[in-house]
């Protein structure tokens, strides 16, 4: 694959940037120490071209078994190298327009037979606001690569939910719900094989999963299929589309490629022993109590993600079921259409956002970017008796790792 025209536009983003970052490394280096300086700016200079060569080679350049990873690897330092530079240089920026508009007022307002104190005996406010851009850029930085080490760390959220219609039989019913396993950016699979082993430790009645389950290829799943196969339950596993799975996002040698790789992903789920409901439903019962289980494929409101989902055709059969969860992969589709339309589900399960695996969750706070897209993007949602749960996503996709918003294994317990 060769380089994008966006990459492009970073190359040359990133080479601006470090043409002007560079103005803030020579205001806090030390005037007294010509070695050390030069040392520094050295240093500074070899890393940033580095950076590009690396930029511009990734595409073109076999690195052998660990390619994917190092490549991976280095997409996600290059970007986060380019958020703390381009971080730097709002502060170098807004130093510019202070003193900018301090030469402004000199012109206009100055008295010439005053004069004007050039030096100070502390530190400029050039000096403090580019060490405040230095110190902000740098915590960025070192955030996302501590945030490497956390992308298999699988939290478990337990998450009771009362609801006054459900039938006596299913009260107590253990729930896993995980989303967007993205097996394809996997590199550990030992790692992986742990939290499927978190999810049987918790011996749910049933497994409902999201959508997402590879980032573009049914081939991502070869190395992973005796890993995911281990998850049963009692009452089954059931698992729908996300946006990604579709292969949206690869140019494919031709039209019928792309057909053969979502029909063998449709396989997949089979040969998992999931049962995967293309807009459609299913009815679980004990003794004469029944709920209806609907799964569409994705429909998303926002961002042009595609509407493949048919709740028209998913949906008729389910009208004298008492309750009713329905497995859709993108939260937006809760506002748009279900609550709506379908005041009768129940419980709508979703993914796809991810927490944008950046964040930060305390006990009655949590913010992340994506909540700036997505209204509904983590956690327990509720309109009157309806309610919306989206995971955090058990894989992750693009950056490998996480801060802040932990994959999640969700287990909810039906009252």
């Amino acid at each position: 694959m060769r380089n994008s025209g966006f990459w492009w536009i970073i190359v040359g983003i990133m080479i601006l940037l470090d043409i002007y970052v560079y103005q803030a490394i020579k205001v806090v280096l030390p005037d007294n120490s010509p070695k050390t300086r030069l040392f520094i700016i050295a240093l500074y200079w070899t890393v940033s071209v580095a950076i590009i060569a690396t930029m511009v080679a990734l595409p073109y350049v076999d690195f052998g078994g660990l390619g994917r990873a190092f490549q991976t690897y280095m997409r996600a330092i290059i970007i986060g190298l380019f958020l703390a530079k381009l971080i730097i240089g709002i502060f170098l920026a807004l130093d510019d327009i202070r003193r900018g508009g301090m030469w402004v007022i000199g012109k206009l307002f100055s008295n010439p037979s005053v004069p004007i104190n050039t030096k100070s005996d502390g530190i400029t406010r050039s000096a403090f606001l580019s060490w405040l851009g230095i110190a902000a850029g740098s915590s960025v930085f070192g955030t996302l690569l501590y945030g490497f080490s956390n992308k298999y760390k699988y939290q478990v959220n337990r998450i009771p939910m009362s609801f006054a219609n459900l039938p006596a039989a299913f009260k107590g019913l253990k729930i896993v719900h995980i989303s967007d396993i993205h097996s394809g950016s996997f590199m550990d699979k030992k790692a992986v094989a742990h939290g499927v082993e978190k999810i049987m430790k918790e011996k749910p009645d049933l497994i409902l999963f999201t959508g997402d389950l590879v980032n573009d290829r049914a081939t991502e799943m070869e190395e992973y299929m005796d890993v995911f196969n281990q998850l049963k339950a009692p009452l089954g596993v059931y698992s729908t589309l996300g946006n990604h799975d579709y292969g949206d996002y690869v140019k494919w040698e031709s039209a019928a490629a792309k057909v053969a790789n979502l029909e063998r992903l449709k396989a997949v789920h089979g040969e998992l022993g999931w049962r995967l409901l293309m807009n459609e439903h299913v009815v679980l019962e004990k003794g004469a109590d029944k709920i209806a289980v609907l799964g569409i494929e994705n429909w998303g409101a926002k961002g042009n993600f595609p509407k493949y989902g048919k709740m028209s055709e998913a949906h008729p059969g389910t009208e004298q079921i008492p309750f009713k969860i329905l497995l859709s992969h993108d939260p937006s589709h809760w506002e748009a259409e279900v609550i709506p339309q379908y005041k009768d589900v129940d419980l709508m399960l979703s993914g796809h956002t991810h927490g944008m695996q950046f964040g930060v969750e305390l006990p009655g706070f949590k913010w992340s970017p994506v909540q700036y897209m997505y209204k509904q993007w983590a956690g327990l949602y509720e309109n009157d008796t309806q309610k919306l749960y989206v995971n955090r996503g058990y894989g992750f996709l693009g950056y490998p790792g996480r801060v802040g918003i932990l994959p999640e294994i969700t287990v909810i317990t039906l009252a």
